[in-house]
């Protein structure tokens, strides 16, 4: 094992990265996105990260990836395609199951820390 037992996260130290997400594209607006990834597990099959949203709507394919998101700042707008619309907002947790389509709508700036399962 590589990773320490116990992983802090440092207020988003890492180098962060401002590409928008594979599977996310513009919907509206002109939203953009940073991220600094935190945390990988030594198999690669976990990561956990900050994430920064400025606001506009990206449509979002999840995939094979599940997300646990606690969302620290903001309010956005999730509905899945074909579904009903949720707001969250700061001090929310909750979870994208995978397989996951759908637009993200950013109200506010937003930022959230969050897990995903990648494989």
């Amino acid at each position: 094992m590589t990773n320490p037992s116990i992983t802090k996260f440092d207020q988003r130290s890492a180098q962060p990265v401002e590409e928008d997400l594979d599977g996310w594209r513009k919907v509206e607006g002109n939203p953009t996105m940073k991220r600094w990834l935190q945390y990988v597990s030594d198999d690669g099959a976990m990561r956990c990260a900050w994430w920064e949203g400025m606001p506009g709507t990206y449509h979002a394919k999840y995939g094979e990836a599940w997300e646990f998101i606690h969302l620290l700042e903001g309010k956005i707008t999730i509905t899945p395609d074909g579904g009903e619309p949720q707001q969250v907002s700061a001090g929310d947790t909750f979870i994208i199951e995978k397989g996951f389509n759908g637009t993200f709508k950013i109200e506010e700036k937003a930022l959230k820390v969050c897990a995903f399962k990648v494989k």
